[in-house]
């Protein structure tokens, strides 16, 4: 859950943006690890980490934060999908996805059919990478289609196919001039305004300021508004570093030079709806790791996680997973405004902590 130092000083003081890019390996790596340790099943992963045989596995309360991360946006994205999927197709914009396996988890599942579109969104020294891993690997291309239907383009760093498209960018850019010409393509726009969209930001926002992204959220907002489509947004992020236990955090980043310049207005839980009440989101939501944790995971799954691993940790367990959180927002427009009843229900729904008497 926290970033390492994967890159020289030298090759930082060049390029500035490597250890943030970096952190992407670092999350990568915890996934390898968590799925290798049976706390859930990612086949896809290892074809996106060099040499994933030899890798070692992380520490328990690495493994655990994954775990409840992954979970937790798995079941967001899924009832979203639901609920969206009323309306007809959806499509998913994974904006700083890195090594994410999301694409190929949902077209091996039930909900395959309902993607419309999945793009990623990353800097182009990343999509390259996972633009060529994808390519070689058995386990990944397949899922992209015919061969001659899937194009690699923009020197390398973007692969587009008839659903699943890897694009690069550098989000902190107005979203205007960097990503509304790479949606643009000679057969139409890749992203339609008149179908559901999901934005997902899995540890991205914190790296960028907070004008940067209220604006690329705002785009995303205005783009769909305009189709008078429902947009949903999924964040998870580190917030309330303003105690002993976060500016410890911030130490350790800092010295890693990689800085945190979206956390500051999120002090605490509470704080973090307000980045979508203030773009005029219907619904919003929060929940720390510890939260999820303690309510959202069922009992049986609990006893199933503690013979997975000795976590002999638990008190440094709880302080980091309160200091992570995932907030979720739905946007409904006005001209749609009877189905907002039901996205007031799009939450992590309380699991039951004590099993049923058996009758």
């Amino acid at each position: 859950m926290f970033p390492r130092r994967l890159t020289s000083p030298s090759s930082e003081q060049s390029d500035p943006d490597a250890p943030v890019r970096a952190t992407d390996n670092d999350a990568a790596l915890a996934r390898l690890s968590a799925s290798q340790k049976k706390y859930f099943s990612d086949p896809y992963i290892s074809a996106l980490v060099p040499r994933a045989h030899l890798q070692k596995p992380r520490p328990p309360l690495i493994n655990v934060g994954t775990y409840l991360r992954g979970t937790a946006v798995d079941e967001l994205v899924d009832s979203w999908i639901e609920r969206a999927g009323v309306h007809g197709r959806v499509q998913i914009v994974s904006l700083g996805a890195g090594s994410d396996t999301r694409f190929w988890r949902l077209a091996a599942g039930p909900r395959a059919e309902k993607i419309e579109k999945y793009i990623e969104l990353d800097f182009p020294e990343v999509t390259s990478r996972k633009a060529m891993a994808v390519r070689k690997s058995k386990v990944l291309s397949p899922a992209l289609g015919p061969a001659d239907s899937v194009s690699v383009g923009d020197g390398g760093t973007s692969l587009r196919s008839a659903v699943y498209n890897l694009l690069p960018v550098d989000l902190r850019k107005t979203p205007g001039t960097s990503i509304a010409p790479l949606l643009a393509t000679e057969s139409g726009a890749l992203l339609s305004p008149n179908l559901p969209t999901l934005l997902l930001f899995e540890c991205v926002l914190a790296y960028m300021t907070p004008a940067a992204s209220d604006a690329l959220i705002r785009w995303f907002a205005d783009y769909t508004q305009s189709g008078s489509s429902p947009l949903g947004s999924i964040v998870y992020e580190m917030f309330g570093l303003g105690d002993s236990f976060g500016r410890v955090m911030l130490n350790n980043l800092k010295e890693r030079n990689v800085s945190l310049p979206g956390v500051g207005p999120y002090p605490n839980i509470a704080s973090l709806p307000e980045r979508f009440r203030r773009l005029n989101f219907t619904e919003a939501h929060a929940l720390t790791l510890k939260d999820i944790r303690r309510d959202h995971v069922d009992a049986d799954e609990l006893e199933r996680l503690s013979t997975l691993e000795l976590l002999d940790e638990v008190e440094e367990l709880d302080l980091v997973l309160g200091h992570y959180a995932i907030t979720w927002g739905a946007l409904v427009p006005e001209s749609i405004s009877a189905d907002r009843k039901d996205w007031a229900s799009w939450v992590l729904a309380p699991k039951t902590r004590e099993r049923p008497e058996e009758e």
